[in-house]
């Protein structure tokens, strides 16, 4: 038998094997658990690429078309999944191309990490062949970014990346990592960021602001509360479900809120907004108290500040402090993660009904459905509208499905009409409005949640944006559907053009390729309909198909959106025609 032989721990790290950079990188995402990951690979990455190579086995790459492409579908992986959505890029081109995504992940409150190669350190500053600064190009639309230079520093600064990016309020950190410091060695070892002084994620709560939310509350005659991502990124679905049963408090949603609750829920009222539903909008400057929940006051859903709910008491629920005050001030700030503040609340509040107050959001329920939802969800004229096909989608999915929009005016209709029965279910670029944002981050989120029906609903302007994604799919074989709600323009400009500049539709009108054929030339089931009486069978034939599917719906060309708050003007002033 043989002796045993022991070895000091001083001299166990001494012989340790030592790993390159670009290993260590690699590493650091599996200790991360982000063993899927999007990009482009290029020369300033290609180390990290190699050990890709040899770590294919434990991490998934899925080679996008184009960086904008991988960073959506990055994005839409973390809207799904919940979890960290990871990008990879080159130096130069490769990195400024990650940038539009990124600026979309900021806004929208998305968790990324992102990691560019960049040139060899001793070539920082001169200019070289694909030197960018992208540190200080993405520096305004990062939560974080940092620049690395060693190979000692890869798990540390990685670590902190992805604390940063899924703490308090998420969002995207871009690390760029020079191909030296790839290529050089380190004795690796990862421990996770558990904090960083000076970064406090999750601002204390202050037990009076309760109290006083509380009583605000408990005394309020017509409240009115506005929901929006807070509550799906704090995980706080079903405490704030409760909280809305107990008070009896009508509540509406914000476009990235949607989902939160149930689009069937009785005491939900429906979407504000531009385009958002005629009655919470118009009784916005007609409640007591105004409850803003996890969401940011954009100037979508407020229109004119001025005249925004100025006879109401407000009370907003938020983790950042940078939004208390910045654009709706507030009576009472309850500041800290949704979930607990909600939670702390709850015993504080008395159980209540608003049955006449709910009744006046149902009046002007009617009142839409006569003089627009009838019209855009069972149209009497010849030519297909946007609304059937979502009544056509709701019908085969029953709610159940992840709505991946674009943006325009069929995000408008698809965020209208979509039913959502479980939350993460809506995808749309919200705050920047990315076109061509759809059909990578349909990708993303069908891997993200790989159980669930992801439909993407996109116009044919945004879709040509990205198209060159449907050779991602046919790599994949990732089983999205499409629909192309195809009326030859850029609608929503066209819809302005129509109504605010005399009807000059000033390069709006597209003339399309031949849709299905591009989509059969990437092996993927298509199908274009014209005709009323094929819609149901197309519908029925995508949803039910197990791979991906194409469809082409042509709707009428000048078919608008309403209700509608001009720019400027009121919510009060949300008009119907």
């Amino acid at each position: 038998m043989e002796a045993q032989t022991h070895v000091s721990p001083q001299i166990e790290k001494a012989v340790k094997k030592r790993i390159t950079g670009a290993e260590a990188i690699i590493k650091c995402l599996l200790a991360e658990d982000a063993d899927l990951v999007y990009g482009y690979p290029g020369g300033a990455i290609m180390p990290v690429y190699d050990e890709l190579y040899k770590f294919q086995n434990e991490i998934q790459h899925i080679l996008a078309r184009h960086e904008q492409g991988a960073i959506h579908a990055a994005q839409g992986f973390a809207r799904t999944s919940g979890k960290v959505g990871v990008a990879l890029a080159t130096s130069g081109p490769g990195a400024t191309n990650l940038v539009t995504g990124i600026a979309d992940a900021q806004i929208d409150s998305t968790p990324l990490v992102c990691i560019t190669g960049q040139v060899g350190s001793h070539l920082l500053g001169s200019d070289a062949f694909q030197e960018t600064d992208i540190v200080g190009i993405s520096t305004p639309v990062t939560k974080w970014n940092h620049q690395v230079t060693k190979a000692a520093d890869i798990p540390e600064v990685l670590a902190k990346a992805f604390y940063i990016a899924k703490s308090g309020r998420p969002g995207p950190v871009l690390i760029d990592i020079t191909k030296d410091a790839q290529f050089g060695e380190l004795d690796f070892e990862y421990k996770k960021c558990k904090g960083i002084r000076s970064y406090k994620p999750v601002p204390t709560t202050d037990p009076d602001s309760l109290v006083k939310a509380a009583q605000l509350i408990n005394e309020a005659k017509k409240p009115f509360i506005v929901f929006g991502q807070g509550v799906i990124l704090g995980k706080a679905e079903k405490i704030f479900k409760d909280f809305v049963e107990k008070t009896g408090i009508p509540a509406a949603w914000t476009i990235l809120g949607a989902s939160a609750l149930s689009t069937k829920h009785p005491l939900n009222v429906g979407m504000v907004g531009m385009h958002g539903n005629y009655g919470p909008n118009k009784l916005t400057n007609e409640c007591d108290l105004l409850i803003a929940v996890g969401m940011r006051f954009d100037d979508r859903v407020t229109g004119n500040l001025e005249m925004y709910a100025k006879q109401a008491k407000v009370i907003h629920f938020e983790i950042d402090p940078a939004e208390i005050d910045k654009n709706v001030k507030a009576d009472v700030a309850v500041l800290g993660d949704v979930r607990k503040t909600l939670a702390q609340l709850y015993p504080l509040i008395q159980a209540n009904e608003h049955d006449e107050w709910l009744q006046q959001f149902r009046a002007y329920d009617t009142i839409e459905f006569e003089k627009v939802i009838k019209n855009e969800l069972y149209p009497q004229k010849e030519g297909l509208s946007m609304g059937e096909v979502l009544r056509g989608i709701n019908r085969e999915t029953k709610g159940d499905a992840i709505i991946v929009s674009d943006v325009g005016q069929h995000q408008m209709i698809a965020c209208r009409y979509a039913e959502f029965t479980k939350s993460r279910s809506n995808v749309t670029s919200g705050g920047l409005g990315t076109m061509g944002f759809a059909l990578p981050a349909a990708i993303g989120a069908k891997m993200g949640a790989p159980q669930r029906e992801v439909v993407a609903i996109i116009g044919d302007g945004g879709y040509q944006m990205t198209i060159q994604e449907l050779g991602t799919i046919f790599q994949t074989k990732t089983p999205v559907k499409i629909v192309v709600l195809n009326n030859s323009f850029l609608g929503m400009v066209r819809q302005w053009q129509q109504l605010f500049f005399d009807k000059r539709y000033a390069s709006t009108e597209m003339i399309n390729p031949d849709f299905v054929t591009i989509a059969k030339g990437y092996d993927i089931k298509a199908r274009k309909v014209t005709k009323r009486e094929e819609l149901d069978t197309a519908i029925n034939e995508m949803i039910a198909s197990k791979e991906a599917y194409f469809l082409e719906v042509c709707v009428e060309k000048e078919n608008n959106v309403f209700p509608m708050i001009p720019t400027g003007a009121s919510v009060s002033d949300v008009r119907l025609s």
